[in-house]
């Protein structure tokens, strides 16, 4: 467990804040004050970790903070210490804008204790005024039910919004320096892959890194990657990745020999790519120091299609290994790495796996099945979560191996995991369900190998994706739903009428009777883009959290009203949620552009 990329990571900074009238008033409160600072740091050090498996450390203020000159001591100690998060906490009245934190771009949050002793909820509504006038956007968190004074413990709907608004936070916090790593350019014409460096920059903190793919060849051709790496991998995959059969047409298939060096290749490809990625000291070592080094990227992308498939083999064995969680080295933090430069997918997967500390599904959202169209060509009915229709997901590039449902919890329930839970019997069973055909030579001529599986049993998933608009900018959508095993003999008809070489999951969202959630089909039809990113869990609310801390608006989700957890400063620009997030986002502009 260890962070690949180069920078510490974040800190959640705990600011407690104090009535500053001293001979009485504030000495009694102090101890308390302090106590709520620490249980919030316990709680959150207690419950939440990065995606590369480290527990969240929080920064405690030296002292209560009753006045600007503290405020100014707990912002440099914050500074000295790498602190990405601020919460402030307080049980009682503060003078509002003197304690504040003024910083900009550190996500903030204030939680007021609601006690009956001292007016703490009477401070919290001042201070979000206060930022909410300065044009600081700030979550607010109260708790339903009244306290005692001297309580310590942590009510769960407060628990809920701690996590919610610190898991986001961190996810803004991790993003921001790193760098998104465009192995090529556009593919296809589609319009994910045409990569925005403004929209990189201005909203995330992102870098750009624009590589085109012939470096891949260079490195391969000057032996520009780890020799000893390479052959423990080869042997690794002839044991564990089982080649599918060949579905080309017998004048289009190669001989073994031929698919000996494209296994070779795919697999150079897959050290390379990670390899500019995050860097390796062993290039270093072999005086390769600027390939060494690598970009420090959190994501990236793979243009492949066309230029480099019509040429050379596919990318789906690179893509796949490297966001599944373990490869020949073992169990390890998957990597972000979209198929076909689908950059705004690539984000849509990094907000999953910084929420969710899993691996992610990148699929097209393929085709939509109606009962009547099931029943048409199979002749059978659906019943259960798939009654309704489903959605078909599919892709020959980047799903993880992690998708094949063969990991469990406690009761046996298939789950994707974050890589520290996983087991090496759950890692093998992943390799064991997925067998590996020869690429279809029509749509890549270079050849290659795609993944083949199916997703097992039910999984409660959320399936998201940001679009660009036009004049509006980026804007993101959320499904939450769940995965469906459907009958084989259904599956196979439905699936042989697609590519039969690709992975598959089964996709059913959570459908409400209303707007683009009144039936599975209008789940399909307002959805934005050919792609979506699939991650385990119900996230949808955290996404939406993230989301508005980056300004970025939501133009459709199915998240229940009662969970969104936005600034309060959102509630002053109307009081329908969605309106008020698109102006309250267009007000206050991208976390990090000029506005």
């Amino acid at each position: 467990m260890a962070n690949r990329l180069i920078g510490d990571l974040p800190k959640v900074g705990i600011r407690p804040v104090i009535d500053g009238r001293e001979n009485g008033v504030r000495e009694s409160l102090e101890t308390q004050v302090m106590d709520l600072a620490k249980a919030a740091a316990q709680f959150i050090e207690e419950n939440l970790r990065f995606p590369s498996g480290e527990k969240v450390e929080c920064v405690i203020a030296d002292t209560c903070i009753g006045g600007v000159a503290e405020a100014a001591m707990c912002a440099n100690k914050f500074k000295k210490e790498g602190v990405g998060v601020s919460l402030t906490v307080t049980p009682c009245w503060c003078y509002g804008t003197e304690v504040m934190d003024t910083d900009p771009l550190l996500p903030k949050a204030v939680w007021g204790f609601n006690g009956t002793e001292r007016p703490g909820a009477v401070y919290l509504a001042a201070a979000l005024a206060g930022y909410t006038q300065k044009g600081l956007p700030t979550f607010g968190i109260y708790g339903r039910d009244v306290q005692d004074a001297g309580d310590t413990t942590i009510p769960a709907d407060v628990q809920d919004k701690l996590l919610r608004f610190v898991k986001s936070a961190l996810a803004v916090a991790q993003m921001n320096g790193k760098s998104y790593l465009s192995l090529g350019y556009s593919s296809m014409g589609i319009a994910g892959s045409m990569v925005d460096s403004n929209f990189f920059q201005d909203y995330l903190g992102i870098r750009t890194e624009f590589v085109e793919s012939v470096e891949i060849l260079r490195r391969i051709d000057q032996g520009i990657y780890d020799e000893e790496e390479f052959q423990k991998a080869l042997a690794w995959t002839k044991e564990n990745c089982k080649e599918g059969e060949d579905r080309n047409n017998p004048e289009d298939q190669i001989d073994q020999a031929q698919k000996e060096v494209e296994w070779e290749l795919v697999i150079k490809m897959t050290l390379i790519c990670r390899d500019m990625m995050i860097g390796n000291q062993k290039l270093i070592d072999k005086g390769y120091r600027e390939e060494g080094l690598g970009r420090n990227a959190i994501l990236g992308g793979f243009q492949g299609q066309r230029q480099w498939t019509d040429y050379k083999p596919n990318a789906d064995f690179t893509e796949a290994i490297l966001n599944s969680s373990f490869d020949w080295n073992g169990i390890r933090q998957a990597f972000v790495f979209a198929t076909e430069n689908d950059s705004l997918n690539s984000v849509s997967m990094l907000f999953g796996h910084l929420l969710s500390n899993t691996a992610q599904i990148f699929s097209d959202v393929r085709t939509y099945w109606s009962p009547d169209a099931i029943k048409r060509v199979t002749g059978k009915e659906l019943t259960g979560l798939a009654k309704g229709g489903i959605i078909h997901l599919i892709n020959s590039g980047s799903t993880t191996l992690d998708a094949t449902a063969q990991q469990r919890d406690a009761d046996g329930n298939p789950v994707m995991k974050p890589f520290w839970e996983i087991t090496e019997e759950e890692a093998q069973k992943c390799l064991d369900n997925t067998v590996w055909p020869p690429a279809n030579r029509g749509y890549f001529r270079g050849g290659g190998f795609s993944s083949l599986f199916k997703t097992e049993g039910e999984m409660p998933v959320t399936m998201c994706r940001l679009n660009m608009v036009k004049g509006q900018g980026p804007v993101l959508q959320i499904a939450e739903g769940w995965t469906v095993e459907l009958p084989e003999d259904i599956h196979q008809v439905l699936n042989e009428r697609t590519d039969p070489t690709w992975p598959t999951t089964w996709f059913v969202p959570r459908t409400n009777g209303e707007g683009a959630f009144k039936d599975v089909y209008s789940v399909m039809a307002n959805w934005g883009a050919n792609h979506g990113a699939i991650s385990y869990g119900h996230i949808g609310a955290d996404l939406i959290t993230l989301a508005s801390m980056l300004r970025i608006p939501v133009n459709m989700h199915n998240v229940s009203e009662d969970k969104i957890f936005r600034p309060s400063a959102w509630s002053a620009f109307g009081e329908d949620k969605e309106g008020s997030d698109y102006r309250a986002c267009a007000t206050y502009g991208p976390l990090y552009g000029m506005k």
